[in-house]
């Protein structure tokens, strides 16, 4: 579903990224590790269209991501650290108009239904989105996903700041969405929730991908141990 091939960015001739390779495959969630800097979310912004690549290419369900990804943008969600939605509207009103500009048109019962799939309480429907805590504004995200069908779902830091009951209910929804062969790849420092929620692990170090594996082969020490010597500077040689 997802395909990079050395995708490669430069920013004033200093690379952000050096020839990714990665695939994430329907029904797989692949959670991406590194430090600040190491080049995680610009992969998801190549994915997502919103830069180009210096080199390489990415494809999105069997099309390449050029132009803005406009081709691929029918197949993909995003969701970003934080959710920006309308605050004077409440959860109803903001899905309904953000579906609508994918041009998807739903009752309000509908509209309700995805939100409750999503996992908002009932009562929070009709709130004002002004007065949402993060995780109830994850959620509309989520049901936004749901409600365009999509079937690559970004996400970037979508745990940031969340107690350990709403990130645990975060991982329980994106799991449900991988079991419905959505493609889900996530940026996170979070390598608790990497390990529970993710198939595959990738650790980036300065742009490079430098160590993948399977979440069910380690233990959360045993990842721990893995990404802390995986994100060390290499150091020179000594002659």
């Amino acid at each position: 579903m997802l395909i990079a091939q050395q995708l490669r960015k430069e920013y004033d001739g200093r690379a952000a990224l050096h020839g990714l390779d990665l695939r994430v495959d329907a029904g797989e969630i692949y959670a991406l590790l590194g430090a600040n800097g190491a080049g995680k979310s610009t992969a998801v912004n190549l994915f997502m269209g919103f830069v180009a690549p210096t080199a390489g290419r990415a494809f999105i369900h069997g099309l390449e991501v050029r132009d803005g990804g406009l081709a691929t943008k029918p197949f993909v969600a995003y969701i970003p650290e934080n959710v920006m939605l309308y605050p004077q509207l409440t959860g109803v009103q903001n899905l309904a108009f953000f579906s609508g500009l994918s041009n998807k048109k739903y009752r309000d019962a509908e509209l309700r239904a995805l939100l409750s799939r999503a996992g908002l309480q009932a009562e929070a429907h009709g709130q004002r989105v002004g007065a949402y805590s993060k995780g109830m504004r994850q959620k509309v995200g989520i049901a936004l996903a749901l409600a365009k069908e999509a079937k690559a779902l970004f996400l970037d830091e979508p745990t940031s700041g969340l107690d350990p009951l709403a990130s645990n209910e975060f991982s329980t929804l994106i799991q449900g969405l991988r079991s419905e062969g959505v493609a889900i790849l996530m940026v996170t420092h979070d390598l608790f929730r990497a390990k529970e929620a993710a198939d595959r692990i990738g650790i980036m170090r300065e742009g490079v991908l430098v160590r993948e594996l399977d979440a069910a082969d380690v233990t959360p020490a045993e990842l721990e141990a893995i990404y802390v010597q995986a994100i060390r500077p290499q150091q020179p040689a000594v002659v």
